[in-house]
């Protein structure tokens, strides 16, 4: 993907972003922008300061240094080893294999498995999303009815030279059929080093502002993984921040911030892991008309194929979502 050298506001903004990235232990460089007096997408809750407020309010995702330890993550990378050498499985567990690699990280003359979502079921793994330090930062953004949606972990595999490996733009609301999109955010840790060179991370730093886009099957020549849909009228000219984040970093956004990731060009696998997280209080909202009636017609063929029952999209999301702290008020 294309990196651009300035951000509106002039070079001296990405200069900013660049800092507050790399060079801090916990986010707290802001924009060099006029900033809100009244926050929309933060609560005040006395775990993030004024500074880290101003920057997700601004840019609509905050990055967090050492949030998750070594430990964790090895726990969290074996029961994935688990899962690719069929030792461990669970109900509603999805496993997804790219579409060119032909080559297992763990089992030989098996398609490389490079996502695992819906892990709510693998306990070594949820245990990820009920982490304290995590649900401290998400309850700024959620309040203090948490529900854990959508979790994934992400095995960026090498790519073979159709970059397939690549995840497009998107946002990650097109997903979801809840609302309001203000009280959701996903977590998402790096299990390792992660950087341009492995595929990390690109934001467009301030689209979360904006409203949800079309989305589609982008028209990759070496063919597109299944559910890796893109974003179609996007400007190109966007400004654009490579996430280079360390083993442990956690980067929290809002569903709103298009986003994606680039091709791995090492010889490795890529991990991370994520949970989106929102409000209990949020609403289920009808997607027929919508932007997101195409997302709704393919899950529900997913699931017919599988289980063979009819459901709508927000049958889907009530399966996955797990209570994790105060109220199931809603969803």
């Amino acid at each position: 993907m294309q990196s651009h050298d300035t951000l509106p506001g002039g070079p001296g903004r990405l200069a900013v972003l660049q800092r507050h990235l790399v060079a801090v232990p916990v986010s707290g460089q802001v924009s060099s922008v006029s900033h809100p007096t009244d926050f929309q997408y933060t609560l005040d809750n006395g775990v993030l300061s004024l500074a880290q407020r101003q920057f997700y309010e601004e840019n609509g995702f905050l990055v967090v240094k050492n949030m998750v330890t070594a430990g964790d993550l090895e726990i969290y990378r074996k029961a994935f080893e688990g899962i690719c050498k069929k030792e461990v499985s669970a109900p509603g567990l999805v496993v997804m294999r790219d579409v060119a690699i032909l080559n297992s990280e763990y089992v030989p003359d098996q398609k490389a498995i490079t996502k695992i979502q819906d892990f709510q079921e693998v306990p070594d793994l949820f245990n990820y999303c009920t982490l304290p330090q995590i649900l401290k930062y998400v309850e700024c953004f959620t309040g203090p009815n948490i529900m854990a949606m959508h979790t994934m972990l992400i095995n960026k595999p090498p790519d073979a030279g159709k970059k397939t490996s690549r995840h497009p733009l998107h946002q990650d609301l097109h997903y979801f059929p809840f609302r309001p999109a203000d009280l959701v955010v996903c977590a998402w840790t790096a299990m390792e080093r992660i950087d341009r060179s492995n595929g990390c991370l690109v934001v467009l730093p301030g689209t979360h502002k904006g409203t949800l886009k079309q989305h589609d099957y982008p028209e990759w020549e070496g063919g597109v993984n299944k559910m890796y849909h893109g974003i179609r009228d996007f400007d190109p000219n966007n400004p654009r921040v490579h996430l280079v984040m360390e083993k442990g970093d956690t980067v929290f956004f809002h569903p709103l911030l298009i986003h994606g990731s680039g091709m791995n060009r090492t010889a490795g696998f890529r991990k991370a892991i994520s949970c989106h997280y929102a409000s209990a209080d949020c609403n289920y909202i009808p997607v027929k008309g919508t932007t997101q009636e195409g997302i709704e017609k393919e899950v529900a063929e997913i699931a017919g194929k599988r289980f063979g029952i009819n459901v709508e999209l927000k049958d889907i999301w009530s399966f996955r979502g797990r209570l994790l702290a105060g109220t199931r008020t809603n969803l």
